[in-house]
């Protein structure tokens, strides 16, 4: 429980830490990534909550809208930042120590900025091509999938920085057999519950973007940091949208 009450303090801005119970150790924060999917369930609900409640009194293009603030207020803006220094550090440096000091620069650059407004067209486009129903399950299944996806990077990579040296002052433990059980069991439940069978081969989309993205990072970086986490996330779950646009369009 302390694992998971680290995760929602780390990944969220709601005020956890004024329950007692949640003011947990620093060691356990270095656990928070592999129980991403768990902080999965309360972003997804509230968005997809949001997102269905707004377009019954709006219209649905302003309720997507709405939805996607509510995500951004409770994260922070967290992975959109850690997406935007992404871009800009691979987009403007050359070398992997160029790379990394562009990522902790906390200015953001020009390829942050066009990828930040790319992604979200892209975010509202797909979410509007699919309708209420079909957007408010794909966003309750996509947010979890795809942070159980973007977790397993530990496994893959080892970290770039240090500790020292790391913008959060964390680097994340590896998954042990019954983290990765449990970060699992949180991810893919939705998915099967939720999401109707035809459109389960969507799951391709976000694991192949994730090994493409590991590949780059290895070759680039030889490693990963929080921003790149960020990155992975959000390119899974747009992907995961773009695999579900597709299956509905051939269906």
């Amino acid at each position: 429980m302390k694992q998971i009450a680290a995760a929602l303090v780390f990944f969220t801005r709601l005020p956890f830490w004024r329950i007692k119970a949640f003011n947990v150790p620093a060691e356990y924060f270095k656990q928070v990534i592999n129980y991403w999917a768990v902080v999965g369930w309360l972003t997804a609900g509230v968005m997809a909550g949001v997102l269905w409640c707004t377009a019954q009194v709006l219209p649905y293009s302003i309720a997507i809208i709405v939805a996607l603030l509510s995500r951004l207020l409770i994260t922070g803006a967290l992975h959109e930042d850690g997406f935007a220094d992404f871009f800009d550090g691979f987009g403007g440096g050359t070398t992997r120590e160029r790379i990394l000091e562009i990522m902790k620069d906390s200015h953001i650059g020009t390829y942050g900025v066009i990828s930040l407004i790319f992604y979200f067209l892209f975010f509202y486009f797909f979410l509007e091509n699919l309708g209420l129903y079909l957007a408010c399950t794909v966003i309750l299944v996509g947010d979890p999938l795809c942070k159980l996806i973007s977790s397993q990077i530990t496994l893959f990579l080892p970290y770039a920085r240090n500790a020292e040296t790391s913008k959060s002052k964390t680097v994340y433990k590896k998954m042990s057999l019954r983290t990765a059980l449990i970060s699992a069991l949180f991810g893919l439940l939705p998915f099967v519950l939720l999401l109707n069978i035809h459109f389960w081969a969507a799951i391709i989309f976000p694991i192949f973007v994730f090994l493409g993205l590991i590949l780059l990072m290895r070759r680039k970086i030889q490693g990963y940091t929080g921003d790149c986490c960020g990155a992975m996330f959000l390119l899974c779950e747009l992907s995961f949208f773009l695999g579900i646009s597709i299956i509905l369009k051939l269906c």
